[in-house]
């Protein structure tokens, strides 16, 4: 059987324009920029203006990613949309985004694992491309969580933020690309980080809407207790499929959710604060967008280098959990 290496050949990002401080949502809801930024490290998030939807910033980031990879939108065999805010609950919003691309010979598909999003749609992208289906893949991370979120709940709506993050995969070199995947999930915890109406089992109705079952309901406590067991365990496993250690780590982009979640797996895999990349208090927790934009960031300012060892890691609803490790 065919096994090409498969790499990421380019990235993207896109974010809102407009800039949601500490201080505007102080206005919203009983909080403090203090509060905020001692309890997530969090000083500003981005929101979408009214009528920009998922596709609108998914379209933007793929073609940075597709122009950057140097090919053009009819190459790509594949398009995923990891998102949990998609346009319309059908059809896809990876079909929408393929269409405006004009990446006419690619199937389409949207995957849903809340922020761990991207790399599940990664670990479905890398053997498609290892098995010679499909010679180049476009991977996208998006989310409009302002859309979802009671900005009357200051639980949840000093966290959030909206963006996309795009790569394209394609045939690399020996010993370079993609080494390993952990993937993993526990959908035990699936009550703990939920949108409780709008589908099957809740549809939406008057009385769901003036509930507020629309919106993001999470379990703060036990979400952060689980991520911070998760981070470092997942990459240990990820590192460990492809016979390495913490040490072989020039460069963590973990999933940007909480600075004090992050830490914890710095601390536990040994690494020093300059190999890690994080723009969470730039951004706001991205969902499944977080972890590429991030990437595109650290591509783009350089601090990724030729042969460096990058862990991809995170965490999100379902409960699920992800990790890859990469040679650049």
């Amino acid at each position: 059987m065919t096994n090409i290496p498969v790499g990421i050949l380019g990235t993207g990002s896109a974010l809102p324009s407009r800039v949601v401080t500490n201080e505007d949502m102080a206005k919203m809801v009983d909080t403090t920029d203090e509060w905020i930024r001692s309890r997530t490290g969090i000083s500003e998030r981005r929101f979408v203006d009214e009528g920009m939807a998922s596709s609108d910033l998914a379209v933007e980031a793929a073609k940075k990613a597709i122009e950057a990879a140097g090919i053009k939108p009819e190459e790509i065999g594949l398009v995923i949309c990891a998102t949990v805010t998609p346009d319309f609950m059908f059809p896809a919003t990876a079909c929408l985004i393929q269409d405006r691309l004009g990446a006419k010979k690619a199937a389409a598909f949207d995957l849903s694992a809340g922020c761990s999003g991207f790399l599940y749609a990664l670990s479905c992208a890398v053997p498609m491309v290892q098995s010679g289906m499909y010679k180049y893949t476009l991977v996208i991370g998006v989310e409009t969580l302002s859309k979802i979120t009671d900005m009357t709940d200051r639980s949840t709506c000093v966290l959030f933020g909206d963006g996309a993050g795009a790569v394209v995969l394609g045939p690399t070199t020996e010993g370079r690309g993609f080494l390993s995947f952990e993937m993993g999930a526990d959908g035990s915890g699936g009550e703990l980080l939920k949108q409780a109406a709008g589908g099957s089992r809740n549809p939406a109705t008057q009385e769901t809407i003036l509930a507020g079952e629309h919106f993001i309901s999470m379990a703060g406590n036990d979400v952060f207790k689980f991520a911070v067991r998760i981070l470092g365990s997942a990459s240990e496993a990820a590192l460990h499929k492809a016979g390495l250690t913490k040490a072989d780590i020039d460069f963590l982009i973990p999933h940007q959710a909480n600075t004090r979640i992050i830490d914890s797996a710095v601390n536990r895999l040994g690494l020093s604060p300059d190999k890690v990349y994080v723009n969470l208090h730039k951004y706001g927790n991205m969902s499944s967008a977080s972890i590429p934009v991030a990437l595109d960031e650290a591509v783009r300012l350089g601090k990724i280098q030729e042969n460096d060892l990058l862990v991809l890691v995170g965490f999100g609803a379902g409960l699920t959990w992800g990790a890859t490790t990469l040679r650049w």
